[in-house]
């Protein structure tokens, strides 16, 4: 008998043996989900639907990071401009930068 909860036949019918779970457990959750939708393209009837689904986690996931880049980076200038005034020996205060000499 089978079980199509626990144990659908699309999940077990990949030529490796292998079960998706077991490689997509190991990423996040966009690349695991694109990967899930690859994987079993061909085992479930529409394979365009499902290769639509896995491009669609793909940009997703191209986005998230490209968001998590420019948040780095914006810290990183800030950071380097902060720590730059400071290495020539200018400090800024609340109403006006002073330059002190050391």
């Amino acid at each position: 008998m089978t079980d199509p909860v626990n144990n659908p036949k699309h999940y077990t019918s990949h030529p490796s043996g292998i079960e998706c779970i077991q490689v997509t457990e190991h990423m996040g959750f966009n690349l695991g989900n694109a990967i899930k939708y690859i994987w079993r393209a061909d085992l479930k009837g529409d394979a365009l639907q499902d290769l639509e689904k896995a491009r669609w986690y793909i940009e997703r996931e191209i986005q998230r990071r490209r968001v998590a880049a420019d948040t780095a980076n914006a810290a990183l200038k800030e950071w380097s401009q902060f720590f730059g005034m400071q290495a020539c020996g200018v400090t800024a205060s609340a109403d006006t930068e002073e330059e002190t000499h050391l």
